[in-house]
């Protein structure tokens, strides 16, 4: 798969330049080995990603937070009637994050990814709760996923995800870099309401999707190291 296709049509149809374009395609190499990190880490295959060509901005009535920087989304989609999930990294992330972010988000993703399979292969989520404000997205955010400690044996991605997630994902420099360097010189923007970046899966729908056997067995043996670390904490 050509993970640039949609940023290489970008440049071709002039909305992105080509400087920005070639830093692109040189600092993909951050993107595809934290994903080899993340899958000797976990033991567990990432899923199919590709880069999204835009800044991602989500609005919120809440005054305190106003827009949010989303860096990357994980997506499931059916596609020929077949059930796959999609990690959207966002082109400003490839463009200015340092390694240790990229690879933290691309680590939170695959939580993300995790919960979401393993809570559609048991018909538990038919339909994602709906946040009224970034607040509460974050909030959401931070209580659905595997205890990363869980799933990766990677003591450095471990400390990378708890520095930039302890109560969501925060980078002062990269925000700052993806304003003045993407948003104000006017590349391409998506702007998405809170309630698109949710899930919504139909019964019908999950009740015809094959999962892969040795990854719903992963997904048991993380939750059983899970329960192990919760009885740590609470004795």
């Amino acid at each position: 798969m050509d993970h640039l296709v949609k940023v290489r049509e970008s440049f071709e149809k002039g909305l992105i330049p080509q400087t920005v374009y070639e830093t692109i395609k040189e600092r993909l190499s951050l993107v595809t080995t934290g994903i080899e990190r993340i899958e000797r880490a976990s033991g567990t295959k990432f899923p199919i990603y590709y880069v999204e060509p835009s800044a991602i901005l989500t609005s919120s009535p809440d005054v305190t937070f106003g827009y949010g920087i989303l860096y990357a989304r994980t997506l499931p989609v059916f596609f020929e009637e077949k059930f796959q999930v999609v990690i959207q990294i966002s082109a400003p992330l490839v463009a200015f994050g340092l390694k240790g972010t990229i690879h933290a988000i691309l680590a939170h993703e695959f939580l993300h990814y995790l919960e979401l399979v393993r809570k559609a292969s048991r018909m538990e989520m038919l339909s994602d709760e709906i946040s009224a404000s970034l607040f509460e997205n974050v909030y959401a955010d931070s209580t659905r996923l595997f205890e990363a400690r869980a799933v990766f044996d990677d003591k450095t991605l471990l400390t990378h995800i708890t520095k930039k997630f302890p109560t969501g994902f925060k980078d002062y420099k990269l925000e700052d870099k993806t304003e003045k360097l993407w948003i104000s010189k006017q590349l391409p923007v998506i702007n998405v309401a809170l309630d698109a970046n949710t899930v919504k899966l139909s019964a019908e729908s999950l009740a015809k999707v094959s999962w892969d056997p040795q990854l719903l067995e992963k997904i048991k043996e993380y939750e059983t190291r899970e329960s192990k670390l919760r009885k740590k904490k609470i004795y």
